[in-house]
């Protein structure tokens, strides 16, 4: 059997390959970090009817190690339909396995976004007749990052942003702009009404280097670009840098910025009520955008990450940062690594289409709440 990981996304370390009814293996860090949870890997030489299995021997050592408890890995044969394999976890590692069809299969954390996808997408977003290439930034390995503008029609429009995979390891971000983008293609009565009051500004990689490296949570220079917006630098993040100089420059009404969570297995969203300027408008637009929210997607709000105290919030945070400094509806939008408990779908868990949907049902709640924003 012979194991790879030379490719986009790809991660992994070969332990020992020799028993393919345990290949014992190990996740790489980050490049010039320590996190590290994310992997992707190509096991050639599978023999078809035979149950291949393989053990993650430092997964109790990874960055969230809660996370495993009650995660299943994904595998592909053709690197299109991803499904979850049987897994279980315990002090020795992640262990999963395949009864193979094929000679070889794919096997990652979650459904990869590749930089051929991303590449493709832009193109077809370039192409619809209101969607132009507005800035471009670049990362620090030179990969661009492009600010791509939705013009709508108002004279006076209201901005709101999109951001997604500032974490390089979840992928489901990327697949949530797909989403968001498909529907730009296809425009219906809700999305004539929002495009008739807002501009949307999109970053649909910020972290490009960090996904291609193969990495869970940081940028090519071992820094977590979700904890940079209070500080950032050209040195370190020029990527977080790039997209605050051209929002101090066109504005911001609203503000998404979107993720994935390694151990809640659920759709869920983190406000901005601990920050120092939050007012009781804000307030009544986070509740309603939840409320919105869990009627037209698969999101929920009983769990979640803990409420901030007042005053007390991470300013350091992108979601955080463009709230207080914008005064605008903020939010971090959080997609599971695993299923979303409230809808299983044991098949796929939380999958790319899933992301696509709930990008799709993103739209219909900004088109209702549009006129209030601002």
């Amino acid at each position: 059997m012979q194991i790879r990981s030379d490719f986009d996304s790809g991660n992994i370390q070969v332990l020992d390959a020799s028993d393919p009814s345990r290949v014992r293996l190990a996740i790489r860090k980050d490049f010039a970090s320590e996190h590290f949870q994310w992997f992707h890997f190509l096991a050639e030489g599978l023999v078809p009817g035979q149950v291949h299995r393989f053990s993650l021997e430092n997964a109790p050592q990874s960055s969230y190690k809660n996370a495993w408890s009650g995660y299943q890995a994904l595998a592909s044969y053709d690197g299109d339909d991803w499904f979850r394999v049987p897994t279980r976890y315990d002090e020795g590692g992640l262990h999963f396995e395949l009864q193979a069809e094929r000679g070889s299969a794919r096997f990652a954390y979650f459904e990869p976004y590749s930089r051929a996808r991303h590449a493709r997408l832009l193109t077809r977003a370039l192409a619809l007749p209101n969607v132009e290439l507005l800035a471009c930034g670049s990362s620090l390995q030179g990969r661009e990052l492009p600010l791509l503008q939705v013009r709508g029609t108002a004279a006076a429009p209201r901005r709101l942003w999109l951001i997604a995979q500032q974490h390089p390891g979840e992928h489901m971000a990327e697949w949530f702009m797909e989403g968001l983008i498909e529907r730009l293609a296809q425009p219906d009565g809700e999305l004539q009404r929002l495009l008739a009051q807002a501009d949307l500004y999109l970053v649909p990689n910020m972290n490009p280097d960090g996904a291609f490296l193969g990495n869970l949570r940081t940028n090519a220079a071992g820094q977590d670009l979700n904890r940079a917006w209070q500080a950032p630098s050209a040195e370190r993040s020029p990527e977080v840098l790039f997209v605050q100089e051209r929002m101090a420059a066109i504005g911001v009404d609203c503000f998404l910025d979107i993720h994935g969570d390694e151990e809640i297995p659920h759709v869920f969203a983190a406000g901005c009520e601990g920050n120092p300027g939050f007012t009781p408008r804000l307030d009544a637009l986070e509740q309603e955008f939840r409320r919105r929210l869990m009627a037209a997607g698969e999101f929920q709000v009983e769990h979640g990450y803990p409420l901030d105290a007042p005053g007390q919030a991470n300013l350091a945070l992108a979601c955080n940062w463009v709230g207080q400094t914008h005064d605008c509806l903020a939010f971090t939008i959080e997609m599971p690594f695993k299923d979303h408990d409230d809808n299983p779908q044991p098949r796929t868990g939380w999958n790319g289409a899933r992301s696509k949907r709930l990008a799709h049902a993103v739209l219909s709640v900004l088109a209702e709440m549009v006129d209030r924003l601002r």
